[in-house]
């Protein structure tokens, strides 16, 4: 039996064609993504301002896309993090992160990531599924303090460039008129370096740009990354200087730091070398353990210490404060492999 497709999710172009379809004005497209997107309903019936044949049709055509989380678990910071299932099966989950004003969600783009990072649970577990658009949205509109939220970060589990299309879609959902209408500079995308796709994102978008480097020398990282065999970084730098990042969109580097791995003065001359001429901001992350992994993270000293140096050679330098690790919500710890696989 076909699976229903869904009508959230979809742009005004679609929505244009749909009412086509259905004998309706072209206009009666922005009157659906207004309920989609701003009044915050999926369910035709409760469209009123349209015919109600049209409601009864779509109500017949399209699924519901929509759901609450199955769980939620709490930090002793605040942190909390949630898991959706999604309509084929699977599991994801997104830490909501609330600091002072701010507040974070951390986004899933896929149900666990094929990239393979040595140092990430989530790659452990292996790709199950790319998450369309509206699977990705519904992490925040479903999410109980969506209204709470100040910023989103893709970097929950999956690689978002390895799903181009729905990232892109839901990025246009997010920042568009039509859409929540949030700003660009309130949305960051994390990639591992996808090379294909990375000229299109930055050209399709002007959200901010967090690029997972974790060791500027390429044997090295291909140690740790896989992707690098395919997608060097130095490709990846390369690209990033024919992009303008003075303005408002920004460009940083992730940079998990591996005691006695990645964190010498070589390294540090190796990171000076590689970001050249990128103006950039790079943030240390300290690595959080997995079962059974041979890494360690440095001590806090440690960690101030490559700071600085870095901060010195003219690289605008931050260590991330690390969250939820109690609840396993921190950075390379997502992960539903215990689910089945799903």
């Amino acid at each position: 039996m076909t699976e229903k497709e869904t009508l959230y999710g979809k742009n005004p172009e679609e929505l244009a064609a749909l009412c086509a379809e259905l004998g309706l004005p072209r206009f009666a497209a922005r009157q659906i993504a207004r309920w989609l997107y701003v009044r915050g309903t999926e369910d035709p019936m409760r469209m009123t301002d349209l015919a109600a044949t049209a409601r009864e049709r779509l109500a017949a055509r399209f699924a519901p896309a929509l759901s609450a989380p199955e769980r939620v678990s709490v930090s002793a910071d605040g942190t909390k993090k949630y898991l959706f299932r999604t309509r084929r099966g699977h599991y994801v989950e997104s830490a909501y992160i609330p600091d002072g004003e701010r507040a974070t969600l951390c986004v899933s783009s896929q149900a666990g990531c094929r990239m393979g990072c040595r140092f990430c649970a989530t790659g452990r577990q292996g790709l199950q599924e790319s998450l369309p658009a509206a699977e990705i949205l519904n992490q925040i509109v479903s999410l109980p303090e969506r209204d709470r939220l100040t910023n989103l970060v893709f970097m929950g589990m999956g690689e978002p460039l390895d799903n181009p299309d729905q990232l892109l879609r839901t990025l246009s959902v997010i920042t568009s008129e039509w859409g929540f209408g949030w700003s660009p500079t309130r949305v960051t995308v994390s990639t591992a370096g996808v090379v294909p796709q990375l000229r299109r994102f930055l050209d399709a978008t002007k959200v901010h740009l967090a690029v997972s480097l974790h060791n500027p020398f390429r044997e090295e990282r291909m140690e740790i990354m896989p992707v690098e065999r395919a997608w060097p970084i130095a490709e990846v730098t390369a690209i990033l200087r024919g992009y303008d990042f003075t303005h408002q969109r920004r460009v940083s580097f992730e940079y998990i730091v591996l005691e006695g791995l990645n964190d010498s003065p070589r390294h540090i001359r190796g990171l000076s070398r590689l970001l050249d001429g990128i103006k950039c901001r790079i943030n240390l992350i300290r690595f959080h353990r997995i079962p059974g992994s041979p890494y360690f993270s440095p001590d806090d000293e440690a960690m101030r210490r490559f700071r600085d140096a870095l901060t010195a050679r003219g690289i605008q330098t931050t260590i991330r404060a690390s969250r939820g690790e109690d609840i396993q919500a921190a950075c390379g710890l997502l992960s539903t492999e215990a689910l089945g696989g799903r």
